[in-house]
């Protein structure tokens, strides 16, 4: 048997080794020869698996050690019969505490205290993210406003732009189907918040890039804080010196984290070939710290660094995305 296991991925050394012959590849370098003989994949976000990666390769599992999905080719995997697995709420809590400690820093550029009375925040999706910013947000003072059609949760994006200071993506990217995300928020959408106080406004991206339309984004009076940019790694320069934040999609990269997606992906494996191999789960929960204040959450992560390292130097996103160290979450 043989396992290709992209090399950024952490916790997976040593693993399975005892029955398969593991190889450790940069994405760039999964390509269709790589997976020819290859009986299981380990991938991140980087690597699109889809018909021209797989197509007579002897591939029957893909585990891929992000919560999104959308770089997997699900119908073609299910036309040839490939198991594919990802490790849902991973990193749910470092992505909540990525929105929380960014809007810490937004109140305080704005010289606004520390605390959500008197603001609004809008939440688009309340998966397995955006349920933990809603709890925290709520916990922090916030008035919350939720959006998310598929769990019958029908209030309307304008509704939000209208009336939130503050809106948050946390959806999936899809383009099709009863609720497509792609670009739903668009020139409406931020031309209603600009006519409502826009400049005192805030837009969010931690979901795909996507999500936001980068010309619409660009039309914004207001600020943005983005992880997740459309065309990564080439990013609209104009966007990036106009977010307040701006990171190389790390949003979800805590230790915590990373140790959790090994250890479903590694459990789904090892369950699908029938043998024995686990890595263990933190202790810290995946649906975040119970209670959380301003002040936690701001002095267990500053993004203001690695938004000075990705304007510095945007160049290098990919660079700073795969040496990123690792923060531990909130607690």
């Amino acid at each position: 048997m043989k396992i290709i296991v992209e090399q950024n991925i952490p916790f997976f050394d040593g693993l399975f080794t005892q029955y398969a012959t593991v190889e450790r590849l940069p994405s760039d370098a999964i390509d269709r020869a790589a997976v020819a003989d290859a009986d299981a994949l380990v991938v991140r976000t980087r690597t699109r698996c889809d018909r021209s990666l797989l197509q007579g390769s002897a591939v029957r599992f893909i585990g891929t050690a992000t919560i999104g999905t959308d770089h997997i080719d699900a119908d073609y995997c299910r036309y040839a019969g490939i198991t594919v697995v990802n490790a849902p709420g991973c990193n749910a809590p470092a992505v909540a505490q990525w929105v929380m400690a960014s809007v810490g820093g937004w109140l305080r550029y704005r010289g606004l205290p520390a605390r959500g009375r008197g603001l609004a925040m809008g939440i688009v999706g309340v998966g397995h993210v955006g349920s933990i910013v809603e709890r925290w947000a709520r916990q922090l003072g916030f008035n919350v406003l939720v959006s998310d059609p598929p769990k019958g949760i029908h209030t309307p994006l304008s509704q939000l732009a209208r009336e939130c200071d503050i809106i948050t993506f946390h959806t999936p990217l899809t383009r099709d189907g009863l609720y497509p995300t792609f670009h739903m928020c668009d020139n409406e959408i931020v031309s209603l918040l600009n006519g409502n106080g826009g400049a005192g406004k805030l837009i969010m991206n931690a979901a795909r890039g996507g999500v936001t339309d980068t010309r619409a984004l660009l039309g914004f009076n207001g600020d943005l804080a983005i992880d997740c940019w459309e065309g990564e790694p080439d990013l609209n320069r104009d966007l990036l010196a106009r977010a307040f934040v701006a990171t190389p999609h790390i949003a979800g990269y805590s230790l915590e984290g990373k140790r959790r997606a090994s250890a479903m992906i590694a459990t789904e494996l090892a369950r699908y070939f029938g043998v024995s191999e686990t890595v263990e789960m933190p202790l810290a929960s995946i649906t975040g710290a119970e209670h959380v204040t301003f002040e936690k959450i701001m002095s267990s992560y500053d993004p203001a660094t690695d938004t000075l390292n990705l304007k510095n130097h945007p160049e290098k996103f990919e660079f700073l995305r795969n040496h990123y160290s690792h923060r531990a979450e909130v607690r």
